[in-house]
């Protein structure tokens, strides 16, 4: 039985195999697992109890959808505590796979330098759904600055445009996580919107190109269109695409499809600006070799 105020996650079901083949090298740059809770405990406080979601299977969607290359993304339900993502790392093996992981100012120069030798490349900073302080940023990101690391970044659109000097001023490339939480509805002349694509025409900003997040419609969610479009149209080759498999937390929406949303990458561009995205750009992000 679930925790007052804490929401059970359902499980995915099996993915479509989509209608374009993906490319050899594709990379799903955003998804969780989640291992035994006995082996691997929740964090108090979280705002969901997640299912069980471990390697294999994911590596079942994966096999139906094309991905060859992995990028786990630390969940919030773990904290700071990321031996799931290195455990789940090593289970994929480190040549195809890298983590992004959440740590804290009191880690120590040794714990990150271990971190990065079981292929963490950066470090997600999650405004929404986690209470992990916005003001930690510069700190944070001056320590991973000579790792060559990243900031990955979920933040709702009006915040983000609060702390654009911020972000524009740190010493690391910034990912926005689930296309920036642009508001789906907003014309390219809204703030919000107009200060996202500004960031992205900076070349210091990457954007995941998880639509499903911010659409109002069912599958296969084309209210997301016109802004993917947009972000692609300005940073063709800091862009990156994601399942964000298990698909947690819905909050009423319905389970995606891996494969509808991979198909999804098709509308927005063509073929070669498509192969860029799945293969070329997370190479250069995460150091995978081509």
């Amino acid at each position: 039985m679930s925790e007052p105020g804490i929401l059970d996650c359902e499980l995915p079901g099996p993915a479509s195999r989509p209608t374009n083949a993906a490319p050899r090298g594709c990379t799903d740059t955003h998804f969780h697992i989640f291992g035994q809770r006995d082996r691997y405990p929740l964090a108090p406080g979280r705002l969901y109890n997640p299912g069980h979601s471990p390697v294999p299977e994911y590596r079942k969607m994966a096999r139906t959808v094309g991905i060859d290359r992995t990028v786990i993304v630390q969940a919030s339900v773990y904290g700071t505590d990321n031996s799931c993502l290195t455990d789940a790392i090593a289970e994929f093996g480190i040549r195809d796979c890298r983590g992004i992981a959440v740590i804290d100012p009191g880690i120590r120069p040794d714990q990150l330098r271990l971190l990065h030798d079981q292929g963490v490349r950066g470090i997600r900073f999650n405004a929404i759904t986690s209470s992990t302080p916005l003001e930690w940023l510069p700190e944070i990101a001056a320590m991973i600055a000579p790792l060559g690391w990243h900031v990955q970044l979920w933040i709702k659109a009006d915040r983000l445009l609060e702390i654009a000097r911020m972000v524009e001023s740190l010493p690391v490339d910034i990912v926005l996580d689930h296309m920036a939480q642009m508001p789906v509805g907003a014309s390219f002349d809204d703030p919000l919107v107009r200060n996202v694509l500004r960031l992205m025409e900076t070349g210091r900003c990457w954007m995941k190109l998880v639509g499903y997040r911010i659409s109002a419609e069912p599958p296969p969610y084309r209210d997301v269109d016109r802004l993917a479009r947009a972000v692609i149209g300005v940073a063709p080759g800091r862009c990156l695409w994601g399942t964000d498999w298990p698909h947690i937390y819905l909050e009423g929406r319905p389970m995606p499809d891996a494969g509808v949303l991979f198909d999804g990458l098709y509308r927005w561009c063509d073929a070669d600006t498509a192969r860029a995205i799945l293969v070329d750009n997370p190479a250069s992000l995460y150091g995978f070799e081509n």
